[in-house]
């Protein structure tokens, strides 16, 4: 499997994690994002987070089912 690697520019700092899931199309809802978060399922710069509403700044990196974000400003 190949990892498809994003650069993600921020309209706004921070972002609460679930929303980057949502509108990047990775999950069809909102919905779908937190329970992938809960789930163990994503991670915020190596870690696994279950923080649905954990805040993205710049310099980030979220991992979720091969795909790589890159969170710039």
């Amino acid at each position: 499997m190949t990892e498809d690697i994003t650069s993600i520019v921020l309209k706004q700092s921070p972002t609460e994690l679930y929303k980057i899931l949502k509108f990047e199309g990775l999950v069809a809802s909102g919905g779908e994002a937190k329970l992938v978060i809960a789930d163990g399922q994503v991670t915020v710069n190596g870690s696994t987070e279950t923080r649905k509403r954990k805040k993205i700044i710049s310099g980030d990196i979220i991992t979720f089912d091969n795909h790589t974000l890159h969170i710039t400003s």
